[in-house]
């Protein structure tokens, strides 16, 4: 097929060309273009090529192309305007929708030619990306070389890409194509495709036997866990689900549709000995297929452990398949990082630094990890290869307990080997490994457990089910575990050779081609992940350990410690950015006005599909200038009022957590955060009536920030539901240089309902205003976590920090003020208000109202304020702001310990998190789209799509916003918004086109009601109201003045909040 585009209106053309049409291809184009006034729309049309007009179209690309990975949205164009002063270039769009096509690509090999049809794959070689949006990058070449460092053996020297250009078209000089990142991850040589549309590459044999005709046919079954272009080929599979029967065969025959995986394929083809009847030899297909999942994935150093959907990073499902004439094998194993929270911070060489982020918290995503493994798999056992090594010995004992902390979800269905592989090797050398492994009794057992899966190749049919797997981990899941995967695929081919033809066995051809397909899979999963061939690989392919094979394996060890901690980061985001990971990516929709209309009714339902739950939140700041606890009670600070249930969720900001010596800010040293962690733990389980237990979610004192530590706590029953806990860190002082100033963050999903959770120390220093407001900019734009999750994208926000912010006062006057309890004189100077009220720090963060005295500076151990010789002026620098409509503040205080020259400030939030209940969301999208498509008998579908009004035609009955000096109900037939009770008999209930997202009455979604009708509910269960009293006289009638206007503030307060002194 050929890739066209033309102008006015711009639009790419994938159109069949002659040698696609000689092999049976349907004479088809798929025409794609912007759609007007949406930035992630397209339009999309799948028309017959002879429909098509192309006499002003222009070939971007002589060379073939080979299908299409899907459409993304890119912001370039702010990038580009960022980086250029030409007046012209404000015409760039911000995001611009590229389409992604293959342009080049190797055939693999048939890996089942005895198949019903043939199952042949190809490595993709490169792509380009091509704008529906803009012609500013007409001009310009992707380079798609591998990035320095990531290159592979196979890819061409030169990624060749001819340039295509519009007449006027304004290509302004750029360093690089927005898509380049993408472009080089694409064609980097490690993801593959099916060649044929009739099979499916991301599913393992067993699964395609099980399918029927049209499910095996089918280009939308998929395993969704290894198509790693599922994001941005999400649109197009929609379109065609939407297409009739006839247009959807034709679609999948053109294959201008590709689900690509990642990983690695290999195919070799073999001569067999053949049985004596006939003499001629067998020819056999021995192939390897690697698909790393998509679902955590990432580079070393950043992707660890597990998240909170039980997704492991370095997960990868690898099937061993063995096809003749008569039978088919195929045997599956996977390998994962440890599915615990875990993560390597800063600077990692050759000692790993290993922290367990989560250690009370991980057990309900590690039993959802192995509970899918049993549910897809069957039967699990898990091989830890790790070895005794401190760092390593953490990650085993953390593992074992987890699998002790749940036998009743297992109940034998999961087993568990040590496998110490460096001191084995130690002991027994690399040729010993063989029979070593293979003798371990419960290795041999699950063995013979799970078996293979084999079938007929005349029939189809299935003989034998493979009923388990094994699921071998080292630290990062590369050399070790390729090694003891590869003995453990020999032993089962071995097994199943023994059944049908017990000579080949000692075929050294069928073996050399075993080893060289292991190795090649190690070297490719591990140039993915750590970005080096993988270790170990020269015994993998000879059989010996060699001098050459040694120093090969240290030359790769320096070279994964130079990429993995220089230039991971931002082939992190590439990788995010094609899997849909970042927090403000678009995806690109294809323009349908029924999904929009579904999908609006959609939000504007929400409460029929979710509900609300209430909970609480306590938040504490507290600068502890460098002191370790003391014998002080903390109940004072974490349990301020007796009368108010114990919070939901407990978040402790720590400053000054250790000195700011040199020596600190040079080298942090954790122990202090882990004595206070210890204390407040303590605290927590040992307070009287103790009505819940906690447990510490997450802490995070960043490497790079010594002062500044963040804890969260919760209650135990609640770590089931809180998802997607990170942390991350930025620094500020010094110009962000050093660790001394800056802040952590932490932030979570509660239900379906995001916080994020701040602790600061600003720049200190009386007059130095700026410098903080500057502090606060920084840390507001520069805190990213992962995926691109930014502060801004959560819909509730608590900073509690010490901002450093002073009050203009003389010091002895500040001091009269805070003794006489003054308060409002003192706001009045205060310049954390200043700031807000200029917008120079915090303006869209609200603050309960200062009623409680400065907590800075005073005399240690004393109600004092400082009497030293620099009189610091006593100033309210700790603080706690928030934003979001869910937090309600009920007391805002601080706390009398005297255990440093500041005292604590907490805050107590209600907040109501949101519980989506996906099942019933289904349902209602599913009712609501009948009710839209469905019509009666002589109705038009698309009459009856234009006469809906309610797509945001309701909006144009609503009176103009209130302003400074008009009310909307102040209004001439109704002054000061009174209506007289006669006015009411002339109301009648309006009545309008058929709403289709009405549900019937009979409709079992219609006894779930919306918030509002459970306040109906409510209403109608109350008293009678009490018999009107006879009107009084007009002399005597008195009219209740109008109600306020409503408060002008960020948002509706519930409650007053309680304040203290």
């Amino acid at each position: 097929m050929y890739l066209y585009l033309s102008e006015n209106p711009r639009s790419l053309y994938l159109v069949t060309n002659q040698q696609d049409e000689r092999q049976g291809r349907p004479r088809r184009a798929l025409v794609f273009r912007a759609a007007e006034g949406k930035s992630s729309q397209a339009v999309v049309e799948f028309l017959p090529k002879d429909e098509v007009n192309l006499s002003n179209a222009t070939k971007v690309t002589n060379r073939i192309v080979k299908g299409c990975l899907g459409l993304i949205s890119v912001s370039g164009g702010e990038h580009l305007r960022s980086m250029h002063h030409d007046p012209d270039i404000h015409r760039i769009d911000p995001s611009d929708i590229f389409l992604a096509v293959i342009v080049s690509a190797t055939e693999i090999g048939n890996i089942r030619p005895s198949g019903p049809q043939p199952e042949s794959v190809s490595k993709i070689h490169e792509v380009a990306f091509y704008s529906l949006t803009s012609s500013a990058w007409d001009d310009l070449i992707v380079a798609n070389e591998a990035m320095p460092g990531h290159a592979f053996p196979d890819q061409p020297e030169s990624m060749y890409r001819e340039p295509y250009s519009q007449p006027n078209a304004s290509a302004p000089s750029l360093l690089e194509h927005p898509c380049a990142p993408l472009a080089k991850i694409i064609s980097a040589g490690t993801f593959y495709y099916a060649q044929e549309p009739q099979w499916d590459l991301s599913s393992r044999l067993s699964q395609r036997l099980e399918r029927d005709d049209a499910a095996a046919k089918d280009v939308g079954t998929y395993d969704d866990r290894f198509v790693w272009n599922e994001f941005i080929i999400r649109s197009l599979l929609d379109f065609r689900d939407r297409l009739d029967p006839e247009e959807r065969s034709d679609l999948d025959r053109c294959q201008f549709i590709i689900l690509a995986i990642q990983g690695y394929v290999g195919v070799f083809t073999l001569p067999l000995p053949a049985p004596p009847t006939n003499g001629s030899p067998t020819v056999a297909t021995l192939s390897l297929i690697s698909r790393l999942g998509s679902k955590r994935a990432g580079t070393r150093f950043n992707t660890r452990g597990v998240d909170d959907d039980g997704n492991c990073a370095n997960f990868v499902e690898t099937e061993t398949i063995f096809s003749t004439d008569s039978h088919w094998f195929s045997y599956v194993q996977v390998r994962g990082s440890v599915p615990l929270f875990w993560e390597q911070q800063g600077l990692q060489t050759f000692g790993q630094k290993i922290q367990i982020t989560r250690p009370q918290a991980s057990q309900p995503a590690f039993e959802r990890h192995f509970a899918q493994l049993s549910e897809e798999y069957g039967h699990v056992h898990a091989v830890n290869l790790l070895g005794t090594k401190e760092n390593e010995a953490i990650l085993t004992n953390a593992y074992e307990r987890s699998l002790r902390n749940a036998p009743d979800l297992f109940a034998g269905n999961v087993l568990f080997t040590n496998f110490d592989f460096h001191n084995q090797i130690k002991m027994q050398g690399h040729d010993a490994m063989f029979q070593v492994f293979r003798r371990i009794e419960s290795v041999v057992d699950s063995m013979d457990k799970a078996g293979f899966t084999m079938a007929d190749a005349s029939s189809c049919e299935t003989i034998t089910q493979q009923k388990g797997v094994f699921r071998t981990n080292c630290l990062d899941c590369l050399d070790r575990t390729n090694f003891i995967q590869d003995i453990i695929s020999r032993v089962m081919l071995e097994q199943y050779l023994t059944l049908i033809r017990r000579e080949w066995l000692h075929s050294g051809t069928l073996w050399s081609y075993h080893r060289e397909l292991w190795a090649e899979n190690g070297d490719a999963l591990s140039r993915i992940y750590a970005g080096t061939g993988a270790l170990n690989t020269s015994f993998t392919r000879s059989g010996k350990r060699t001098l050459a094979g040694v120093l090969s394996d240290a030359t790769k060890s320096v070279s994964r410690a130079y990429i993995n901690n220089f230039q991971d980061k931002a082939k992190q985001v590439a990788i995010d950015m094609f899997l849909g990971n970042l927090s403000t990516q678009e995806q690109v929709t294809i323009f349908d006005p029924i999904h929009d209309i579904v999908n609006d009714a959609m939000s504007r339902r929400l409460g029929e599909y979710s509900t609300t739950q209430p909970c609480t939140v306590f938040a504490g700041t507290w600068n502890l200038n460098g002191r370790p606890p003391s014998s002080e009670s903390l109940l004072p600070w974490l349990f301020p009022r007796n009368t108010v249930p114990d919070p939901d969720i407990i978040v402790l900001g720590f400053q000054e957590i250790v000195p700011l010596t040199a020596q600190q800010i040079v080298q942090t040293d954790p122990e202090k955060r882990r004595v206070w962690e210890s204390k407040i733990t303590s605290t927590l389980a040992r307070r009287p009536d103790p009505k819940a237990e906690y447990i510490l979610l997450r802490s995070h004192q960043a490497s790079t920030l010594v002062g500044t530590a963040l804890l969260v706590f919760v209650k135990k029953e609640l770590t089931a539901v809180i998802r997607n806990v990170e942390a991350a860190s930025h620094k500020t002082g010094l110009r962000g240089m050093s660790g001394n100033k800056g802040a952590v963050g932490i932030r979570l999903d509660y239900y379906d309902t995001s916080f994020c959770f701040l602790t600061a120390h600003l720049a200190a220093g009386h007059s130095n205003v700026e410098e903080r407001n500057t502090d606060y900019r920084t840390i507001a734009n520069g805190l990213h976590f992962l995926r691109g999750k930014t502060i801004d994208s959560h819909q509730n926000v608590v900073w509690l920090a010490d901002t450093n912010y002073r009050i203009d006062l003389d010091g002895e006057h500040v001091r009269y003020l805070a003794q006489t309890d003054d308060f409002d004189a003192l706001l009045a100077a205060d310049q954390l208000k200043k700031a807000i009220d200029d917008k120079g720090a915090f303006s869209e963060y609200t603050e309960g109202p200062l009623l409680f005295r400065p907590t800075y500076k005073y005399d240690l151990g004393t109600d004092n304020y400082d009497s030293s010789e620099k009189a610091r002026i006593p100033a309210w620098t700790d603080r706690i702001l928030y934003k979001g409509d869910a937090l309600d503040l009920s007391v805002y205080s601080r706390a009398e310990l005297k255990g440093s020259d500041h005292r604590p400030v907490f805050a107590l939030f209600r907040a109501n998190v949101r519980i989506i209940d996906y099942a019933l969301r289904t349902a209602l999208s599913r009712v609501l789209f009948e009710n839209v498509t469905s019509t009666a008998p002589g109705e038009k579908l698309d009459e009856k799509l234009a006469s809906l009004t309610f797509l945001g035609g309701g909006d144009s009955d609503l009176p103009p916003p209130s302003s400074e000096d008009a009310a909307w109900w102040d209004i001439s037939d109704h002054p000061k918004g009174i209506v007289p009770p006669e006015r009411f008999a002339d109301l009648s209930v309006q009545s309008g086109p058929y709403n289709p997202f009405d549900s019937p009455i009979d409709s079992p979604l219609s006894s779930s009601p919306s918030s509002s009708e459970e306040e109906l509910y409510q209403a109608l269960t109350l008293q009678a109201p009490i018999a009107p009293e006879p009107a009084q006289s007009s002399a005597s009638a008195t009219r209740r003045p109008p109600p306020p206007p409503p408060s002008r503030s960020t948002k509706p307060r519930l409650h007053k909040p309680e304040v203290s002194s």
